[in-house]
């Protein structure tokens, strides 16, 4: 019978989780501190922006944000590309659309959805570049 291993100290699980850095002497510049927080996000913006950024934390997504950068296409190309079902991206799309990421046109029976506008683009690439540069 394995021996029980006694449990860790609440001291010991902590600096185990806790490696970031601290000061070693507490000094507050209140120069900085006024300058920061008139500058900081207010919470209701900072919520609508977590919300943002929670629509881009699926990886199904993200693919289809990818997709989408590099052109226009419909549900059926994009479920083809992706390798999965048509609802599957139409639900994903409807989240996309909610958060109004992506927008779309009918031409006849098909829908064809693009990126609703520059930035969305320019936020997908400019994150693509940095994970890039830091995995080089």
């Amino acid at each position: 019978m394995p021996a029980k291993s006694k449990p860790q100290s609440a001291r010991t699980q902590s600096a185990k989780t806790d490696d970031a850095p601290n000061c070693e002497i507490h000094l507050v510049h209140l120069d900085k501190v006024a300058a920061c927080q008139s500058e900081l996000v207010a919470l209701k913006q900072a919520q609508q922006m977590a919300d943002f950024f929670a629509v881009l934390s699926d990886p199904h997504r993200l693919r289809l944000i990818s997709a989408l950068a590099q052109q226009e296409l419909c549900v059926c190309d994009l479920a083809i590309a992706m390798k999965m079902s048509d609802s599957a991206v139409s639900h994903q799309l409807r989240i996309l659309r909610s958060a109004r990421l992506v927008t779309y046109r009918k031409e006849g029976r098909n829908v064809y959805y693009s990126l609703a506008d520059e930035h969305i683009v320019n936020l997908y690439r400019e994150v693509a570049d940095h994970l890039q540069e830091v995995e080089s």
